[in-house]
């Protein structure tokens, strides 16, 4: 009952998933994870069915649990979900939400030696373990992957590496255009490492870790710098490299450069032909977004233009980076149509 719960008339299913690709990793982080499997309405009813599927992930600091989050006078994300789903509005879908929690914050879906094999875990082993458990219509052109923030990022560069696996992809204020939404805070972080942390992420780590997290106002920037470094500017051997000097905030361009690559506006043009494959491809973001996603969201359609792809949703909303849940259930609508057909 309302406000504190509501029933489902889909279902949503909770698993333990074991993971090869996780055990082992640099952090130490766990291998086994929780998994949520969302069934709609008549599945169980109708048993000749098969289903698109919809991969929902996080962004940074988001672990699986967080979907359950309520705010005040709303829903939360399975909520609404269901509620899109038993309404009719969208054709039904089996929707995946994954956890790819580090202890950095997150993984941006990447295989790194710095966080480990995101990647291949969702791709490897989550993807064919749904669908040889659920009746989905197991074939890209019926799959698709959506997510806000570091999930709208690792929405956005997912299809481009594997357009065999997923056909369609929403990005709600997905990291994009790594110049204005990365870069301003490396000032910020510089001037928190030299006056509180000697030059030391490693000091920084400590701190952060002995009191409540993000009680200090620079906590998030410097999270956020040393969790992208793991994930875009780790050697093999698992090293981290920063793309400025700590004390000065100096760009090191050999390092930047390997953010730069990472970059989904940077990226379109040597996916293309991946980008062309997508059946559905829905891009958002809040007008007045607080690390400026909008403008990465921009640019990125403008990449979508020049490369002669014109299918696609986009919208600039009024909002900002934060509560915009409400979005979520108009682009799982939107892959579910198209990726439904």
């Amino acid at each position: 009952m309302l406000p504190w719960s509501i029933d489902f008339a889909g279902r949503l299913e909770e698993h333990s998933f074991e993971s090869e690709a996780l055990r082992g990793n640099a952090l130490g982080d766990p291998h086994v994870r929780p998994l949520w499997v969302y069934v709609p309405p008549a599945y169980d009813d109708e048993p000749e069915n098969r289903y698109p599927s919809i991969y929902l992930i996080q962004g940074l600091t988001g672990q699986l649990d967080m979907w359950r989050n309520r705010a005040a006078f709303r829903k939360n994300p399975p909520e609404l979900m269901d509620e899109l789903f038993a309404s009719g509005e969208a054709p039904p879908a089996v929707l995946v939400w994954i956890d790819a929690w580090t202890s950095l914050g997150g993984s941006q879906f990447l295989d790194s030696p710095g966080t480990g094999r995101y990647h291949t875990y969702l791709c490897d082993e989550i993807v064919p373990w749904v669908d040889e458990r659920y009746r989905t219509l197991a074939d890209a052109g019926h799959r698709g992957i959506a997510g806000k923030s570091s999930g709208g990022y690792g929405a956005m560069v997912t299809p481009m590496l594997r357009p065999d696996l997923f056909g369609g992809f929403a990005t709600h204020a997905g990291d994009a255009l790594f110049e204005t939404c990365y870069l301003p805070d490396f000032r910020i972080s510089a001037r928190a490492l030299r006056d509180e942390y000697d030059g030391s992420f490693d000091r920084f780590w400590e701190d952060f870790r002995s009191r409540p997290p993000f009680s200090k106002k620079a906590d998030h920037t410097l999270l956020n710098d040393w969790c992208m470094a793991a994930c875009y500017s780790a050697d093999e051997d698992g090293t981290i490299h920063l793309p400025y000097e700590p004390l000065t905030g100096e760009l090191i361009s050999e390092i930047w450069e390997r953010w730069l690559a990472w970059d989904p506006v940077r990226m379109a043009p040597r996916y293309a032909d991946a980008l062309r494959s997508q059946k559905a491809i829905y891009i958002d973001a809040g007008k007045r977004d607080d690390v400026y996603l909008d403008l990465g969201a921009e640019a990125f359609r403008r990449r979508l233009d020049e490369l002669g792809i014109d299918d696609y949703f986009f919208e600039l909303f009024d909002g900002t980076h934060a509560g915009i849940e409400y979005r979520y259930p108009l682009a799982v609508k939107y892959l579910a149509e198209k990726l439904g057909a």
